[in-house]
């Protein structure tokens, strides 16, 4: 006996972080198309018949934005099928959570009237759809992965000062971290940094030490967030 299978559509959704003159910000665009034309959404668009999940995020990417060569950490961040969740019918949204550090301004392209990088302090209210709610998870999984795995390091360049390291834990985390401190519980954690055997002056200050990530997949002890728990 057949079976009528409901029909419905799958779509990825991109939430792509960077620091940006010492915020953490999100890529956005500005929808060109209805529904909610002229509104705040994050990147994204619906899988082709011929692409897997991470292919469609990475093809919209480049089409809504510009972005054609991301080269960041990139992951799976959830599923959501609230059955509102799109006015055009059931669709399936597949989230991916993207990290990379000193992204270039994004052209928008495709079904986005313009794209931008906007500071997620001020998205609050803004984002179409339940981009809101997305926006929210990933930045959630981003602030507790820091602790528990070296993925801060996706914020910085290939080689990075510890102080520019500690700065993207704050940046992300929202507080202020005691820089001695910082600095011992890094470097004393196997397999989270290696120095490069160089240093540099752009800090100011000092010639210090350059690392790179180290080969850790998860960090013990972690790096705890202050305030939580």
């Amino acid at each position: 006996m057949d079976v009528a299978l409901p029909k419905m559509t799958v779509a990825v959704d991109l939430v792509i972080l960077t620091v940006r003159q010492d915020l953490l910000c999100a890529l956005v665009i500005n929808r060109a198309i209805e529904p909610f034309k002229g509104q705040r959404a994050l990147p994204g668009g619906f899988v082709l018949d011929d692409e897997d999940l991470e292919e469609a995020a990475r093809r919209e990417l480049g089409e809504e934005t510009g972005l054609v060569e991301f080269r960041g950490h990139l992951e799976q961040l959830g599923t959501y099928g609230a059955p509102g969740r799109d006015p055009r019918g059931r669709v399936i949204a597949v989230a991916y959570l993207a990290l990379a550090p000193d992204l270039p301004t994004p052209e928008a392209g495709s079904d986005a009237a313009a794209a931008e990088w906007v500071p997620v302090e001020s998205l609050a209210g803004t984002l179409a759809f339940d981009h809101e709610q997305i926006l929210s998870d990933a930045i959630d999984r981003a602030r507790a992965k820091l602790e528990y795995t070296p993925l801060a390091g996706a914020f910085c360049t290939d080689t990075f000062t510890i102080a520019e390291l500690r700065r993207v834990y704050e940046v992300v985390w929202g507080v202020a971290l005691d820089p001695r401190n910082f600095h011992r519980k890094v470097t004393s954690t196997e397999g989270f940094v290696e120095p490069v055997g160089e240093r540099t002056t752009r800090d100011g200050g000092r010639p210090a030490q350059l690392y790179r990530v180290g080969g850790a997949e998860v960090l013990q002890p972690p790096v705890m967030r202050p305030g939580v728990g």
